[in-house]
């Protein structure tokens, strides 16, 4: 027994049928009624007071801690940071005035010979007395 040709809707299906094809606009929209039939459908969750308590507790404490935090590095930065820096910049514009002073005042050349151990000093120095 010989099989029929295939047709050609069944060796060519549907553009309609095709999974890459958007539907039609009309099928798209879902009216207003339809959407508030999900919202209903939709399980209710009730929270009772306990659990605000609860949440509004759980907030104050992420916020107290949030604050402490906070205070710490305000310590942080006005206890140890802006000293240490402001000891360090202040002693290098002192250098460099004593340095730019010298040179006018009197024939002198200043110069450093090594930086980096100028420059390790002066933080050493800086940081000795905090």
């Amino acid at each position: 027994m010989a099989t029929p040709p295939p047709s050609s809707s069944d060796s060519n299906p549907s553009f309609s049928m095709s999974a890459y094809m958007m539907p039609s606009q009309q099928d798209s929209f879902a009216s207003d009624s339809d959407l508030e039939d999900d919202v209903a459908s939709l399980p209710s969750v009730s929270t009772s007071d306990s659990d605000m308590e609860t949440l509004s507790d759980d907030y104050s404490d992420a916020e107290a801690e949030w604050r402490e935090s906070i205070e710490q590095l305000e310590l942080m930065l006005t206890m140890v940071l802006v000293p240490f820096v402001g000891k360090y910049l202040g002693r290098r514009c002192a250098y460099w005035s004593w340095t730019r002073f010298m040179q006018w005042k009197y024939p002198v050349e200043v110069t450093i010979t090594n930086p980096g151990l100028f420059k390790g000093a002066g933080v050493i120095e800086a940081a000795a007395t905090l």
